[in-house]
């Protein structure tokens, strides 16, 4: 199982590494939007989730989102967005864009491996 971690801060993609070894997983990472979705050109077929923060430059993570969901190639992978962005408004969005889940910053481990195993379905396996 593998992991895109979309994030402009480092230290979150830290924390999210630290999860993705506990859970045994493999962790892509990319800093900005148009990174991510780069390597997900290449790799799509790799990635079995995507984490995705929604403030950073360039692409705001929505737009991203909305890219994923609106590619065919990509459309079926799961998204959850991992971010400070708390709106009701802004989750009912991204929510109606396609995301699997939704994760407001600061947030703990645990809540971090549960929702990334209710996106992945794979509940049994951990």
């Amino acid at each position: 199982m593998k992991l895109l971690v979309v994030d402009d801060s480092s230290i979150t993609r830290k924390i999210i590494k630290a999860v993705a070894d506990v859970l045994q997983m493999e962790m892509e990472e990319a800093q900005d939007g148009i990174e991510a979705l780069e390597i997900l050109s290449k790799k799509y077929e790799e990635i079995d989730l995507v984490l995705l923060d929604w403030n950073m430059p360039q692409m705001s993570g929505y737009e991203v989102l909305v890219e994923i969901k609106s590619n065919d190639k990509y459309k079926k992978l799961p998204v959850m967005m991992v971010t400070t962005e708390g709106q009701r408004s802004n989750i009912v969005a991204a929510v109606r864009a396609g995301a699997a889940n939704y994760l407001t910053k600061p947030f703990t481990v645990e809540e971090l491996e549960t929702k990334i195993i209710e996106c992945i379905g794979k509940e049994g396996e951990f």
